[in-house]
């Protein structure tokens, strides 16, 4: 099986399927096996550690990969996107900050630039700085985000594009955990999808057994967009991003009382990265997005990705048949 678009020829893919760089969660072997099986596996270069990236780009192999950054972050330790461009990455995946410094670098490597966007002014900012992919993220999605809903941004993105630089690709993003999210997605204008929680929920990702337990036991009314855990890491996210996590205790807790927060910080850091460090899905953040409510089980990336792909031939073919 096979599901071609404009995405899956620029790639040399097969699916039209790239995993999400989520920040620890994605290493190099889950980008391995979701490239392995015919989509584009990229590794969460998140907060920028050498070390970490030298090692996820070690365990990737020799498949074909990419690497995402927060942009935001990746401007404090920019020779880190020097150590992944050695490595002759597919594509550079940039987010949450304007990617005009990092452009001529990327394309001087030879990698495509994706850019995520949440909004229309982001994604017209994107183009004009030369993306070869703009990726709409709904707010629907796990982790770091803003307000737009997928449903709606995505269209949008891509009658934008169509308009003004029909050669860009587009990607939606933010609650597509199956099938039925990708045929959507395609018949929303989108060249293919970026999926985040369902690959989180796999056997290659860097996630403990307990955060899985207690995301599988969860429906997408369970998540919550929040501050409070960049506050207690002490990373300086811009105001205009929140994150969609599952609902726990450190989280119903603090929600709300931010400025409590603040005042308990030293105490608090502490106990948080001892219960992420433990991965209690009570005591810390546990990144997904509302597509949890749709994932019922823990697999292989290569499972996933024909069960994508299987349900959206299916979807689409039925699609064939309505009476206009």
């Amino acid at each position: 099986m096979a599901l071609k678009t404009r995405l899956t020829e620029r790639l040399g893919i097969s699916h039209p399927i790239i995993s999400a760089p989520m920040a620890i969660a994605a290493g190099g072997r889950l980008a391995a096996a979701v490239s392995a099986a015919g989509g584009l596996g990229l590794i969460g270069g998140g907060y920028c550690d050498s070390s970490w990236l030298a090692e996820q780009l070690q365990a990737a192999g020799n498949q074909i990969v990419g690497c995402g950054f927060i942009t935001w972050a990746l401007r404090k330790q920019p020779h880190l996107l020097d150590q992944v461009l050695t490595h002759k990455p597919k594509a550079i995946f940039l987010s949450f900050g304007n990617p005009e410094k990092f452009v001529k670098p990327i394309k001087n490597a030879g990698a495509l630039l994706i850019c995520q966007i949440q909004t229309l002014r982001d994604a017209q900012h994107a183009v004009n700085c030369g993306a070869d992919i703009v990726v709409a993220q709904g707010s629907e999605a796990g982790g770091h985000g803003e307000q737009r809903a997928t449903f709606t941004i995505v269209p949008e993105v891509a009658d934008f594009i169509a308009a003004k630089s029909p050669e860009t690709l587009l990607c939606a993003a933010g609650g597509i955990a199956d099938g039925r999210g990708l045929a959507a997605a395609l018949m929303l204008g989108a060249d293919g999808v970026v999926v985040g929680s369902r690959f989180w929920a796999s056997m290659e990702a860097n996630v403990g057994p307990r955060m899985h337990a207690a995301a599988l036991a969860a429906t997408g009314d369970e998540t919550i967009r929040s501050q409070v855990m960049d506050i207690v890491r002490k990373y300086d996210w811009p105001n205009r991003y929140n994150a969609r996590v599952l609902k726990g205790r450190f989280i119903e807790r603090w929600h709300g009382n931010e400025t409590r927060l603040a005042g308990a910080l030293d105490e608090e850091a502490e106990k948080y990265s001892k219960a992420w460090s433990e991965g209690d899905p009570e005591g810390c953040a546990t990144f997904v997005g509302e597509a949890v409510g749709l994932i019922h089980s823990i697999e292989p990336a290569e499972a996933i990705v024909a069960r994508f792909v299987r349900e959206a031939e299916a979807r689409l073919r039925a699609g064939a048949h309505y009476r206009v």
